[in-house]
C-alpha cells in the first residue's frame, strides 16, 4: 500500500496542561490550562473538540460532493468532550452535534454517517470512546 502523508503537525508543549504549545511554523501559539482552572489558556478537551469537529466539517464537505451538493453555509457543529474518571482511569467520552440547515433529514443523516466513515479524527476514535454523533 502506497501512503502519501499530505501534511504533518507539528508542535512543541511544555509544562502539560499548565504550559503552553507552539507549532513549528508559528501560526499556533497558545497558553493551556486544566479544564475548570482559573488558568487563561484552552484545554487539550477544547483543541480536540476544535480539531475534530473542523475535520467533520470537511468529511461533510466530501460527503456532500458525492451526492453533487453543497453544503449549505450554515454548517456548523457543537462538539463537547469529555474528560472522565472512573475508579481511577481517566478517559475521554464525546457529542457532535451536526447543523444543516435547510437539508432534508434522512439525507443529512446520511451526509453524517458517510462523514463519519470518511473523518480521521472519526477513524482515530472509533472502538476507542464513546462517541456520539447528532442532527441538531
Amino acid at each position: 500500500m502506497t501512503v502519501n502523508i499530505i501534511y504533518t503537525g507539528k508542535t512543541h508543549t511544555i509544562g502539560g496542561r499548565d504550559g503552553a504549545a507552539h507549532s513549528d511554523d508559528g501560526r499556533l501559539d497558545i497558553n493551556l490550562s486544566a479544564p475548570g482552572s482559573k488558568g487563561t489558556g484552552t484545554n487539550p478537551e477544547q483543541l480536540f473538540a476544535a480539531g475534530w469537529s473542523a475535520c467533520f466539517i470537511g468529511a461533510l464537505g466530501r460527503a456532500a460532493a458525492e451526492h453533487k451538493l453543497s453544503l449549505p453555509a450554515g454548517t456548523a457543529i457543537d462538539a463537547e468532550v469529555d474528560l472522565a474518571n472512573s475508579d481511577g482511569a481517566f478517559f475521554l467520552r464525546a457529542r457532535l452535534a451536526v447543523s444543516l440547515p435547510g437539508v432534508d433529514r434522512d439525507l443529512a443523516q446520511t451526509l453524517i454517517e458517510t462523514a463519519h466513515q470518511i473523518c480521521p479524527y472519526s477513524k482515530a476514535t472509533r472502538g476507542n470512546i464513546d462517541v456520539t454523533i447528532t442532527l441538531s
